[in-house]
């Protein structure tokens, strides 16, 4: 059977670098697409119409969405080279709650970091510092989330090292002084060629952030 693999995404979204890493990581060949979220295309308002996100990985006509999902969808269905996720079961059962964690409380804080001013920022950012701590104490002295080799819950964090120097420069505060141990790591997984390619320039980032927070009167 023919692997037509199609990745509805967009250059700045931490979810779809995740789906881009795995699909690196495992050597697939596919066509990227890249969607205007402000303008989106019938083929992705078609195959998401429940949530009409990116990133879509459509895979010989069928649509799998959700960017972790996805990534477990790669790993399951190319199992034959670069494991993602673990074999064993309890050690897998663990890789899914981390990368919960990052969904449920790293992500949602990391924005309110750039979205809010004073009072509202202040306890964003220490939120984001206790999240942050609990994920170096998770993380501890191995060179991976998961021990020794890179995996699924190093896919699911480091997307968001793109966007460290947008929460570092309107959250007044430095990732390498604060996290030292997550920025060692972050080095570790830019050594990876299929982290470094996918990951955007921060200063790329920080540009449309920029143009982002005037839209929403904070400058």
């Amino acid at each position: 059977m023919a692997n037509e693999v199609v990745l509805l995404d967009t250059w700045v979204s931490s979810f779809g670098m995740r789906v881009r890493i795995a699909l690196a990581e495992k050597g697939i060949k596919y066509e990227y697409k890249e969607e205007d979220l402000r303008n989106k295309s019938d083929l992705l308002l078609k195959m998401n119409p429940v949530h009409k996100k990116i990133p879509v990985l459509i895979h010989n006509g069928k649509p799998v969405c959700e960017s972790l999902i996805i990534v477990q969808y790669i790993d399951e269905v190319w199992n034959d080279s670069s494991p993602l996720l673990p074999a064993d079961p309890y050690q897998r059962a663990q890789a899914r709650f981390w990368a919960d964690f990052i969904d449920a409380k790293v992500q949602s804080v990391t924005r309110r970091v750039w979205t809010t001013k004073g009072e509202e920022q202040e306890a964003a950012k220490k939120e984001y510092f206790e999240t942050f701590k609990i994920l170096e104490g998770e993380l501890g002295d191995k060179p991976y989330f998961g021990g020794e080799t890179f995996g699924f819950v190093d896919i699911a964090l480091v997307t968001l090292y793109s966007w460290f120097y947008v929460y570092e420069s309107f959250g007044n505060f430095s990732m390498e002084a604060e996290f030292p141990k997550i920025m060692t790591w972050v080095k570790r997984c830019m050594q990876k060629e299929s982290v470094a390619k996918t990951l955007p320039d921060q200063k790329k980032v920080y540009g449309l952030v920029v143009d982002l927070r005037k839209k929403l009167g904070l400058d």
